[in-house]
């Protein structure tokens, strides 16, 4: 149980109510309790307030006269609402110390307070920070490093020389540092390129479940400082991720890409290989980019869904845009000329 008091303090935002009042968790509107924090984030939530029984609420100040209990004054309820999840964390923490069936190479490092899951495996060379948390099954190969206080959930997968900074989340099934999709075509059939790269991610990266990060063909795929991954997303081998980007599900990006800081690509975005994005770009879910985007801005593609009906016929029309456009060029090199004789014959 924290009291109020306390967590205004440790958030650095006003209270408006009693100090003393004690919460065990935080809960949506519509469920919290009277020992819960809630929280507002869009003013048409508002009508909500009157009838919730949460024990406090998290408002912008201009909305503090909708809401009579406990509250904390924010500028910005949704960040003070993810602050909020850092006092309430739940997750289970695993104890110090290596699991009797894990399999640790006698070179291994591993730093002060590390935790090391049942059947998880640490290859030669592998440094682990200070109270990283590995959790069962993890695969982590040759000389590889995790940086302190990193999380990996079970099943992830580090080939050999990948690099994770600290304070990062990695999830079930991820696998970083697999063969890029290198090849070169011969008479014979298909030359495999070797992939003599790797893969450093920056510090407080999160990368969601069943993603999947290859490593560079000769330079390293490189995934700077706070970004973020969802569920799904692959990055090929040699991309490039700014600070702060991210990623929704199903997102995925092209060999050699290069990503600017501050980007955001909404659900199952794809993205062309060998290719720049600029800083601040927004791209719209199912987006496809298929060239530079050398301007800030937020951008859109694709067609939005429609009856079959319609769809269909304007398939066929996209079809005979090529032989549209001739057309409309060869009328308007006609009207040109019927006007340019107009002009002359007058």
């Amino acid at each position: 149980m924290l009291k109020l008091g306390d967590i205004a303090k440790r958030l650095n935002l006003e209270l408006l109510g009693e100090p003393d009042i004690e919460l065990d968790g935080i809960a949506p509107l519509a469920t919290a309790g009277a020992s819960q924090l809630s929280f507002v984030v869009k003013e048409v939530h508002l009508s909500q307030a009157s009838t919730t029984q949460a024990g406090a609420l998290i408002l912008r100040p201009e909305w503090s006269e909708s809401w009579s209990g406990a509250t904390l004054l924010s500028d910005n309820p949704y960040l003070s609402f993810a602050h909020a999840t850092q006092l309430f964390d739940d997750r289970p923490v695993p104890s110090a110390g290596i699991h009797a069936t894990a399999v640790v190479h006698d070179t291994a490092v591993l730093g002060s307070g590390v935790s090391v899951g049942a059947n998880s495996v640490l290859e030669e060379g592998v440094v682990i920070g200070d109270g990283a948390m590995i959790g069962a099954g993890v695969y982590i190969g040759q000389h590889a490093q995790v940086g302190s206080y990193t999380r990996l959930y079970p099943n992830t997968v580090l080939y050999h020389r990948v690099v994770i900074g600290d304070h990062c989340i990695i999830h079930s099934n991820a696998t970083i540092g697999a063969d890029g999709f290198g090849f070169a075509p011969s008479e014979d059939g298909w030359v495999k390129i070797l992939q003599m790269g790797g893969v450093r991610i920056g510090h407080r990266v999160e990368i969601g479940a069943g993603c999947t990060i290859d490593r560079g063909a000769l330079e390293d795929t490189v995934i700077e400082d706070n970004a973020i991954l969802d569920n799904q997303v692959h990055l090929a081998h040699n991309v490039r991720v700014g600070q702060r980007t991210a990623f929704a599900a199903c997102s995925g990006v092209g060999g050699s890409t290069v990503i600017g800081k501050d980007c955001t690509f909404a659900g199952m975005v794809g993205i062309s290989d060998h290719i720049t994005i600029a800083d601040n770009v927004h791209v719209n879910g199912q987006g496809r980019v298929s060239k530079s985007l050398e301007e800030p801005g937020l951008y859109a593609s694709g067609t939005p869904i429609q009856p079959y009906r319609d769809w269909s016929k304007n398939a066929v029309r996209f079809e005979q845009l090529a032989t549209l456009a001739r057309r409309v060029k060869a009328l308007e090199k006609q009207s040109f000329e019927v006007t340019e004789g107009e002009e002359k014959g007058s």
